[in-house]
């Protein structure tokens, strides 16, 4: 045949999918990195915050192992323990990583400004909110009813301990859509601030938009942001900016706040037959 026909959506968003510490709450994204820096400190190896931050987006005990693969921070392991770490080691971690995120997650579990709104424009525009984490189910009861105390409440909610792997891959987006009964994933847009934030929604068929400010990229509070000397905020927000681009996030903007206009480019791409 000379012809290949095949079917293209040209309809509108239907969801959105969020993630948690970095996005809609916790600015900054702090209450992960410092409790990964605790449990290698008590197995008397110190990392550093950016050498906590590396991995961020992922299942957590991934997000150990990830942290020992760090040339860096396997040689200080060498010469602490005579060995490099291994699976026992990481396990031995994610057990005291559980208790010790579970006692402070309330404290980072105020919403970033511009949450409550953004989300309730999400709804305006019929859209269904979704969410995907790297926490478990343990860990997101709690920060759900936290969150749920502030105003926000996502009509779904996937952990990477319900699916075969957390991030990168796709399988917590594809959960969402089961749940929130929503196709094609076309009409989904993952928003994150992380770097797998962006290649989970990439690998499940989804549009992307980073949060480059207010989660791990920066990893400041907004105080400490304002506070740097604006050439230093700008280069730090500049390869911020730089590094979800060049994960081939479809949009970066600043922070939840900004998502919506955005949001309303995706449709025009949509209507002319793009896909993600």
């Amino acid at each position: 045949m000379d012809f290949l026909f095949k079917r293209i959506y040209r309809g509108p968003l239907k969801a959105v999918l969020l993630d948690w510490a970095g996005t809609t709450l916790d600015y900054g994204c702090f209450a992960p990195a410092v409790v990964f820096m605790e449990v290698y400190k008590r197995k008397g190896v110190e990392i550093t915050i950016d050498e906590a931050r590396e991995p961020m987006g992922a299942h957590k005990k991934v997000h150990i192992r990830q942290i020992s693969k760090n040339e860096n921070v396997a040689k200080r392991w060498q010469q602490r323990h005579g060995r490099k770490p291994n699976e026992e080691d990481i396990e031995a971690m994610f057990q005291e990583f559980i208790p010790l995120q579970l006692g402070c997650l309330t404290q980072y579990a105020d919403l970033i400004p511009g949450t409550l709104e953004a989300v309730a424009e999400f709804r305006r525009r019929s859209l269904k909110v979704g969410s995907t984490t790297g926490y478990t189910e343990e860990m997101m009861d709690l920060l759900r009813n936290e969150a749920k105390r502030r105003g926000y409440e996502p009509d779904a909610t996937v952990c990477a301990t319900q699916v075969p792997a957390g991030r990168p891959h796709p399988y917590m987006c594809l959960q969402n859509a089961i749940l929130l009964q929503t196709y094609p994933m076309e009409a989904f847009v993952k928003i994150g601030d992380t770097l797998p934030d962006i290649e989970e929604g990439l690998n499940a068929g989804m549009w992307t938009i980073g949060l480059a400010r207010t989660g791990n990229e920066m990893g400041l509070t907004a105080d400490q942001i304002n506070a740097l000397e604006p050439e230093v905020r700008q280069a730090r927000l500049a390869r911020a900016y730089r590094r979800m681009q060049q994960t081939a996030a479809h949009y970066v903007v600043a922070g939840i706040a900004d998502v919506a206009p955005v949001l309303d480019q995706i449709n025009a791409r949509l209507a002319a037959g793009e896909r993600p």
